[in-house]
C-alpha cells in the first residue's frame, strides 16, 4: 500500500506556538506510520519557516520516542515559494505532499491565514476553510454570526483600540460586574482576564489589547461548561457532550495544557434531551460559522436559567492528551488514529470536489 506523504505544520506565530508543538507530537505519534510519511515543517515565533529535521530524526526512531514537543528549528530553512508551487508541481520537492494538516492555533494559523496560502497552492488541508477559520477565529465576527443565526449567547460588547474608553466603560458598568475581557483574536485563554470591579477594567482591557486591536466584554455566567465536538460538514456530526469543572475561576491555558488540574466529565452528566438539545446547538453554531470538518463547540449552560448559551466555536482545537475533543470522540466511539483518517479523507474529497468545480469553470 502506498502511504500518503502527510505534511504536519506546527509553532506559529501566535501566543500559542508551545500549545502547537505539543498538539504536533500527539498527533504524529497518532497516524499510523504504515499509512502515512510525516513530513515535520516548523514555523518559527518570527514567521520563519522551517524544515523539521530533529523532528524528522525522532519520527525515523519511532513514533513511542518522541518527545513531548517538537522543536520549532531545522537545519534547511525554505521559502513559502516552494510550498505554495508544491501543490500545482509534478517534480518530487519536500514539500511533494498529499495533505496538509496545519496545527497552528490562533491567529497567523488558525484565522484562515494559512488555509488561503493552501488553497492558492492547491494544497488538500485538513480542516475548515478560509471563511469558517477567519470567522470563528474572530470573537467580534463569531459573536456577530451566532445573533443573525438566532442563537442565544452571553451579553457582549466589543472595543476597537483607540475608541472612546469613557463610553465604553460606562457600557460595561450596565452589562454589569463580573465580566471577561478577551482579545477578539486569540485562542487557549491568552490575554483572558475576569473583571471583578470596575477598578479591574483599565488593567484587563489594555492586557487584551496587547494581543490584539479588537477585543470583546463578556457577562460572567454563573453556569456549567459544556463542549460539544463536531466532525464532518455535509451534515455535521455532534459527539457526545463533556462538562469542564475548571481548577480555577475559569478555563485557564494551564488547565487546557499544561497541569491538566482541571475536571474533564465526559459525557457530560444531562439528560436525553438536553443532550439532544446541546447537540443540535452545536451543530447550528457550527454552520452559522460556515465551518467545515472540526471543530469543538463551547456552551455555559444555566440550568435554571436561560439554557446554553453558545460561547465559542474552535476550528484547530487542541489534540493533546488531555485535550476535550479527542476524548468527545473517543466517548462517541471514534479512535484518534481514527478521528485523524476521517480528517484526511475529509480533507481530500473537499479538495477534489472543489477540483472539479474549478474545472467546469474554465470549460467553455
Amino acid at each position: 500500500m502506498t502511504r500518503r506523504r502527510v505534511l504536519l505544520v506546527f509553532g506559529g506565530r501566535s501566543a500559542e506556538h508551545d500549545v502547537s508543538r505539543v498538539t504536533a507530537v500527539a498527533v504524529a505519534r497518532a497516524l499510523d506510520p504504515e499509512q502515512y510519511e510525516v513530513v515535520p515543517v516548523a514555523i518559527t515565533t518570527d514567521g520563519r519557516w522551517l524544515v523539521a529535521d530533529a523532528a524528522q530524526r525522532q519520527l525515523e526512531e519511532g513514533r513511542s520516542a518522541l518527545p513531548p514537543a517538537f522543536a520549532a528549528e531545522g537545519d534547511a530553512a525554505t521559502g513559502l515559494g516552494e510550498l505554495v508551487t508544491a501543490g500545482r508541481s509534478h517534480e518530487p520537492t519536500s514539500f511533494a505532499v498529499d495533505v496538509v494538516i496545519p496545527l497552528l492555533h490562533g491567529p497567523y494559523g488558525e484565522d484562515g491565514t494559512v488555509q488561503g496560502m493552501l488553497e492558492l497552492a492547491d494544497l488538500p488541508y485538513v480542516g475548515s476553510g478560509v471563511v469558517g477559520s477567519a470567522v470563528a477565529m474572530d470573537k467580534v465576527m463569531m459573536r456577530r454570526a451566532f445573533a443573525a443565526a438566532g442563537l442565544v449567547q452571553p451579553r457582549w460588547l466589543e472595543l476597537r483600540d483607540g475608541h472612546d474608553r469613557n463610553r465604553f466603560r460606562a457600557r460595561v458598568t450596565e452589562l454589569g460586574y463580573p465580566c471577561f475581557v478577551k482579545p477578539s483574536n486569540m485562542g487557549s485563554s491568552v490575554g483572558v482576564s475576569k473583571v471583578h470591579d470596575p477598578g479591574e477594567l483599565d488593567t484587563a482591557v489594555d492586557h487584551a489589547l496587547a494581543f490584539d486591536e479588537w477585543i470583546l466584554v463578556e457577562e460572567a455566567i454563573a453556569g456549567r461548561e459544556i463542549e460539544v465536538a463536531i466532525l464532518g460538514d455535509d451534515p455535521p456530526e455532534a459527539s457526545l457532550p463533556g462538562e469542564i469543572v475548571p481548577s480555577a475561576e475559569f478555563y485557564t491555558y494551564a488547565d487546557k495544557y499544561e497541569d491538566g488540574a482541571a475536571e474533564l466529565l465526559i459525557p457530560a452528566p444531562l439528560d436525553d434531551t438536553q443532550r439532544a438539545d446541546v447537540q443540535a446547538l452545536a451543530t447550528r453554531a457550527f454552520e452559522a460559522c460556515r465551518c467545515e470538518a472540526m471543530a469543538r463547540v463551547d456552551f455555559f449552560f444555566e440550568e435554571h436559567g436561560r439554557g446554553f448559551l453558545v460561547n465559542e466555536v474552535n476550528t484547530i482545537p487542541g489534540f493533546t492528551p488531555i485535550s476535550m475533543y479527542p476524548r468527545l470522540w473517543e466517548a462517541s466511539g471514534v479512535s484518534y488514529p481514527a478521528l485523524l483518517d476521517r480528517l484526511i479523507e475529509l480533507a481530500l474529497a473537499r479538495h477534489a470536489r472543489r477540483a472539479e468545480r474549478a474545472g467546469r469553470q474554465r470549460t467553455p
